[in-house]
């Protein structure tokens, strides 16, 4: 419990970063101690402080850990995939079937504008994915996002949603029917707890959870500069295979996957594209 609480104070505190606390995590962890004032972990954060570290009392934390289900980094069921990104989230909150990310996923990302031919894509993709037992892992924002994961329930699979708000917000607003319904027989996850709202930069750190959750990342419809190629960029930099399906070169909305490929991404024109560079990644590995 000791552990639980120390991992849950780091997760919660406002005022340091996600290095700052992964670099504090592993100063305990080598120590084996997990009770340490602000003073003692001030040197950590280069004279930055420990933001509002101290107004999390141990009553505070206990509260979180009696209404909100958890897991920390420590815990047995904590997906060890995201063990290996070099900024693992410290604590996930979540809602659903946990046994969920002992699958392999795979991660879906794309326009939040998409056409009819990014649906389309969809459509054609996911029963097959289904069929193989991919669990497909995205975002549950607009467009893309949404559709992924719809297609999956809509074939008998499951899905994951990484979000960036604590988990009783819905966001979108649009969302939230889908939400709701994976809580209840799939998975949502965040490493935000409850009450927290949407904010900018939450939302690049929920990308680096879904490239690290999935064998790889399948990205549909994005623009030369987008969200997606951030999390393609992260599947890259983790080792993971991305896969970039080329769209319509005169509207724009495939620009960033036809750089992808450019770039060496695999050309994902059908999903045996997909499972065969998959099965060669198992073979080299």
């Amino acid at each position: 419990m000791e552990k639980t609480l120390f991992l849950l104070r780091m997760s919660v505190t406002r005022g340091i970063g996600p290095v700052t606390k992964q670099k504090i995590y592993q100063y305990a962890k080598k120590l084996d101690c997990w009770q340490f004032s602000a003073a003692e972990l001030f040197p950590l954060t280069r004279g930055k402080g420990l933001g509002d570290w101290d107004n999390w009392t141990n009553d505070r934390l206990q509260e979180i850990l009696a209404n909100q289900q958890l897991i920390t980094i420590e815990d047995e069921a904590y997906p060890e995939q995201l063990r290996l990104i070099p900024v693992p989230p410290l604590v996930l909150f979540y809602k659903g079937n946990l046994e969920l990310l002992k699958r392999e996923g795979l991660s879906v990302v794309g326009a939040r504008l998409a056409s009819d031919y990014g649906y389309g894509v969809l459509k054609r993709f996911m029963p097959e994915m289904i069929k193989r037992q991919f669990v497909i892992v995205s975002g549950l924002a607009k467009g893309i996002d949404s559709y992924a994961h719809q297609f999956a329930i809509s074939n008998q699979g499951k899905t994951i949603g990484v979000i960036g708000t604590g988990l009783d917000i819905c966001y979108p607003k649009e969302s939230g029917n889908l939400q709701i319904e994976m809580t209840r027989n799939h998975l949502v996850l965040s490493e935000y707890p409850e009450g927290t709202p949407p904010a900018k930069f939450h939302f690049p750190m929920r990308n680096r959870i879904i490239a690290g959750l999935g064998q790889g990342v399948l990205v549909i419809e994005a623009k030369q500069k987008s969200g997606s190629l951030i999390t393609a960029q992260q599947a890259l930099d983790y080792g993971k295979e991305v896969f970039a399906v080329p769209g319509n070169i005169l509207d724009g909305r495939s620009a960033g996957c036809h750089q992808l490929i450019q770039d060496g991404a695999v050309c994902a024109e059908k999903v045996q594209d997909i499972l065969d560079s998959l099965q060669l990644l198992k073979k080299i590995y």
